[in-house]
C-alpha cells in the first residue's frame, strides 16, 4: 500500500511514463482511466420489486430556523427535519435525496420561517422530482424558547416548548398542522374536598364544644399545622395540541397561541419563584382545580374560538402523584 501512494507521488513529480519509457500526455495519464460519468443507480437501474410508495425521504435534517420573537428581533434556534416525495412511479428505483437537502438548506439559509417560505420548499420538493413524484412532505421539529416572568416578583426565566409544524403539498393543495406541548399543574378536585372535609373535623374537634368563638382564636388556629391537616394532590400535566390551520395564514401562530392556550388553563409550570411567587402559584391551583376532562373541555372550548384554526386535536395528560398510572382525555373539533 505504501509503495502505491510512493509510486503517484513519484509520478506526479516526474511525469507519467509508458512501458517503454517515454512520457506519457496529460489525456494519457493515470487518471485518464477514470470514468468520465460516475453511476446513478437510482436514475440507471430498476426496481427489482416494483411499487409506488407514499413517502421516501430523509428524517432527522439537522438544520437551522430564523424565527422573529414578540419584540420583532430575529433569532436563529437549532431543528431538524423530515423531508419527503411520494415515489408514483413504480418503475423508478429511487428518488434524489440530496435535492430534498439542498433545497432545505437554500430556502431556510437567510429566510424568516412563515407558511409561503415553507410552501416554496414543498414545490421545490415536487418539482425536483416531477418526473416520479406528484406530493410532497415536510415536517420541522424543535424547541421555540420564551422568556416567562414570574407571577408576582421582578424575575423572570426561559420556558422551551416542544413544537412540531407538519406540512404537506397533496394534489396541488398545501396542507399545514402545527403542535406544541404546554406544561402545566393540574390539582385534583376530588382530594381538594376531602381536604377541605379533614380541616371541617379538625375544627369540630377543637371548638365544637364551645358556644363562642373569637376571630383571632379561629384566625390563628387557621395558621397551625393541626389546621391544614391535609393538602389536595397535584401534579405536573402536559396538553399536547395539534392545529391544522387557516392556508391563508402567513405566519405560523407559535407565540400567540402558547400565550392564549396557558391563559385558558392558568396555571402553567413556572421559571423564576421567589415566596410571593409560589403562595400565588398555590392561589392559581386552588381556583383551577381540574380533572384531565375538565382541562380537555377548557382547551377545547378555547380553540374552538380561535382564528386561523380549522380543525384541532388535544391529548391531555395528568401524570398522577396518587396512581403510577397517568389520567388521560382527548378532545377534536365537534
Amino acid at each position: 500500500m505504501f509503495e502505491f501512494v510512493s509510486d503517484v507521488l513519484n509520478l506526479k513529480q516526474m511525469g507519467a511514463v509508458d512501458q517503454a519509457g517515454n512520457p506519457l500526455s496529460s489525456s494519457e495519464s493515470v487518471g485518464s482511466s477514470l470514468p468520465s460519468m460516475m453511476p446513478d443507480v437510482a436514475n440507471e437501474t430498476t426496481p427489482q420489486t416494483g411499487g409506488k410508495l407514499d413517502r421516501v425521504g430523509m428524517s432527522g435534517v439537522e438544520l437551522v430556523l430564523r424565527l422573529r420573537d414578540a419584540s420583532g428581533e430575529i433569532f436563529r434556534t437549532p431543528a431538524r427535519a423530515d423531508a419527503a416525495v411520494s415515489l408514483d412511479d413504480e418503475n423508478v428505483k429511487g428518488i434524489h435525496m440530496s435535492r430534498l437537502f439542498l433545497s432545505l438548506n437554500q430556502r431556510l439559509a437567510d429566510a424568516e420561517l412563515s407558511l409561503p417560505l415553507v410552501n416554496g420548499i414543498l414545490k421545490d420538493f415536487v418539482q425536483t422530482h416531477q418526473d416520479m413524484s406528484a406530493n410532497s412532505f415536510l415536517t420541522l421539529s424543535y424547541e421555540h424558547s420564551l422568556k416567562r416572568p414570574a407571577l408576582l416578583s421582578d424575575h423572570a426565566g426561559w420556558r422551551a416548548y416542544p413544537i412540531k409544524i407538519h406540512s404537506a403539498y397533496r394534489d396541488g393543495v398545501f396542507q399545514h398542522q402545527m403542535q406544541v406541548r404546554l406544561t402545566y399543574s393540574s390539582a385534583c378536585p376530588c382530594s381538594a374536598a376531602l381536604s377541605r372535609q379533614l380541616i371541617q373535623q379538625a375544627f369540630e374537634k377543637a371548638f365544637g364544644e364551645r358556644s363562642e368563638i373569637s376571630h383571632d382564636e379561629v384566625f390563628q388556629w387557621l395558621g397551625t399545622q393541626e389546621a391544614i391537616l391535609a393538602v389536595p394532590h397535584s401534579q405536573r400535566s402536559h396538553a399536547d395540541v395539534l392545529v391544522g390551520l387557516d392556508g391563508e395564514l402567513e405566519d405560523f401562530p407559535i407565540e400567540s397561541l402558547i400565550d392564549y392556550l396557558e391563559h385558558v388553563i392558568a396555571t402553567p409550570v413556572q421559571t423564576a419563584v421567589k415566596r410571593e411567587d409560589e403562595q400565588e402559584f398555590a392561589r392559581l391551583n386552588g381556583a383551577n382545580l381540574m380533572f384531565c376532562e375538565d382541562a380537555a373541555r377548557k382547551v377545547k372550548a378555547a380553540l374552538e374560538q380561535y382564528e386561523g384554526v380549522q380543525d384541532f386535536r388535544v391529548e391531555i395528560n395528568h401524570l398522577e402523584s396518587l396512581h403510577p398510572h397517568d389520567a388521560a382525555a382527548v378532545a377534536t373539533r365537534s
